[in-house]
């Protein structure tokens, strides 16, 4: 890619990615009206923000927006544009491609086996996704966080690390603005990479929806819990960013009730 061509994308990028945050944080109200999610009794037990736009109709509810400015540590959530990148980079071929377990043994028992793309997106495997990273390189790997403007694109933790508990810091608001274009397919990559990158997120397909998520948690004392994702439904589709302090299981099942309490879903 020339310089000029890689120059263009880089600032249409920039200026899609910080129009949908400055609409979703206030900058034109006239179009967008963030209505105050009732959920305080889902949030009893954690301090947390919830963020979830409908992109047909442009709805918008959120719950604690200011903390969805905050940014936090992605965590594994990361992994949705570490995919993204590893496939344009050519650094795995599909998500079918196969990376073989070392035979260290990890704290989960599905971790101890060989794994694809697809399947280490499932299950959350980071040993696949650290391999991936650091085959994927430093200089690459930062040059794609500058094109998509993802978070503070800081990636000086290391490069199979920068992402846990790191230097690499995302809010849930950018969460939900690099979610949007993903769904809309405006990021800078090609049509099959996101798509393919949309299919291996799927957690839930049912009759009248499918959620596309990923979790993502800190596991140091400092709890940190992430879901990011969107859910397609007959009628529409609904991208959505949640932290909390706690687990990713916690930002996920606060999710899903919320999607329910809003009728998107029914559980």
């Amino acid at each position: 890619m020339n310089k000029l061509k890689k120059l263009a994308i880089v600032l249409l990028t920039l200026l899609v990615v910080g129009a949908t945050v400055g609409l979703l944080v206030g900058a034109n109200t006239a179009k967008v009206k963030i209505k105050e999610l009732q959920v305080d009794h889902l949030f009893a037990d954690t301090q947390g923000t919830i963020i979830m736009k409908n992109l047909k109709n442009h709805k918008t509810y959120a719950y604690n927006l200011e903390r969805g400015k905050e940014r936090f540590t992605p965590e594994s959530t990361f992994k949705v544009p570490n995919a993204l990148i590893g496939l344009e980079e050519e650094a795995v071929e599909d998500e079918y491609d196969v990376k073989r377990w070392d035979g260290t043994v990890r704290q989960f028992e599905e971790w101890n086996r060989d794994h694809t793309l697809g399947s280490g997106m499932r299950h959350s495997v980071i040993w696949y996704y650290q391999a991936m990273a650091r085959d994927i390189g430093a200089e690459k790997m930062q040059d794609h966080l500058d094109q998509i403007n993802y978070g503070n694109h800081d990636i000086s933790g290391g490069i199979d690390t920068f992402w846990l508990d790191s230097s690499l810091r995302i809010s849930a608001l950018e969460q939900l603005a690099f979610m949007e274009q993903l769904v809309r397919e405006k990021l800078p990559y090609h049509k099959q990479t996101m798509k393919t990158v949309k299919r291996i997120m799927i957690d839930d397909e049912q009759d009248t929806y499918t959620i596309h998520g990923k979790t993502g948690t800190r596991l140091s004392d400092t709890g940190l819990g992430w879901y990011v994702g969107f859910v397609e439904t007959k009628k529409d589709i609904w991208v959505f960013a949640t932290n909390v302090d706690g687990s990713g299981s916690t930002a996920k099942d606060i999710t899903l009730q919320c999607l329910n309490q809003l009728r998107i879903i029914q559980k």
